[in-house]
């Protein structure tokens, strides 16, 4: 059985705050390791108005993620960045960063290192949540009970197309919050917001009182303003990593996450 502290770890607390003061929540992503200022980049998110980040693992395969990310991934591990790496990183300075930080990468690096070395290794690095995007629903106990033991809290993605009964598994057995995700296929930054996205909010909200988050397909500070007028939050990941790659550095990724901070206020 799978417990957790009472009001939830840092990650929910942090976003419940914010959704429970009438706010939006906004969660940026960036890649670890792509460049010698991604720290920095991460502080200069938090700073502009993130209310959590997401820190991206580099993988060789990340299945879930398009153009964008993929390339970051490459770069980044051509770059040397390692999970080692990026947590030893994170160990010097998530405690300065002011807001929580979630790692989001997939199930084989966890399962090459040890659900349960992995866990720990997070929770020493001072991450509050880990996203495992390839790992179902059906196959998370083991991990989800070595994480909730080191004080991680498990973020599970919610398919726009799964049933009712599925839908409420997830909640259920999500912490932090629940990652909704906004459309059918891979991460990157579309023209429009998919109707799904709405959707798939409205039906999270109605089987949780966790927060409900939509990324995927969220590329604009209108699209998200959008979205959250249904979900409690937005997680945006190709529009942030785009500025990274073009070389924007922290100041350009700042700008960028305050354009966002605006709209969903």
């Amino acid at each position: 059985m799978i417990t957790e502290p009472a009001g939830g770890g840092k990650l929910e607390t942090a976003l419940r705050r914010r959704r429970d003061s009438g706010g939006k929540c906004l969660v940026p992503y960036v890649t670890g390791g792509l460049g010698d200022d991604w720290l920095q980049t991460i502080s200069a998110a938090a700073a502009a108005g993130a209310d959590a980040v997401e820190v991206g693992v580099p993988f060789s395969d990340p299945v879930m993620d398009g153009a964008t990310i993929q390339r970051a991934n490459e770069e980044a591990l051509a770059q040397g960045a390692t999970p080692q790496s990026i947590l030893s990183a994170l160990r010097g300075a998530a405690a300065e960063i002011g807001v929580p930080v979630a790692v989001m990468t997939y199930a084989n690096i966890a399962h090459h290192m040890g659900y349960e070395r992995f866990a720990s290794s997070l929770a020493d690095a001072g991450v509050s949540g880990c996203i495992l995007a390839d790992l179902p629903l059906e196959e998370v106990g083991e991990w989800a009970g070595h994480a909730c033991a080191a004080g991680v809290e498990t973020v599970l993605l919610a398919s726009p197309t799964a049933s009712c009964e599925r839908l409420r598994l997830v909640c259920e057995r999500s912490r932090g919050f629940v990652y909704g995700v906004g459309l059918l296929g891979v991460t990157g930054v579309r023209s429009q917001l998919a109707d799904s996205a709405t959707r798939a909010a409205a039906r999270l909200k109605e089987m949780t009182d966790r927060p409900v988050l939509v990324g995927v397909g969220v590329g604009t500070p209108e699209q998200a303003a959008a979205v959250c007028r249904v979900a409690d939050g937005a997680v945006v990941g190709s529009a942030v990593v785009q500025r990274m790659l073009e070389g924007a550095g922290p100041d350009g990724v700042a700008e960028l996450v305050s354009a966002f901070r605006a709209a969903l206020d």
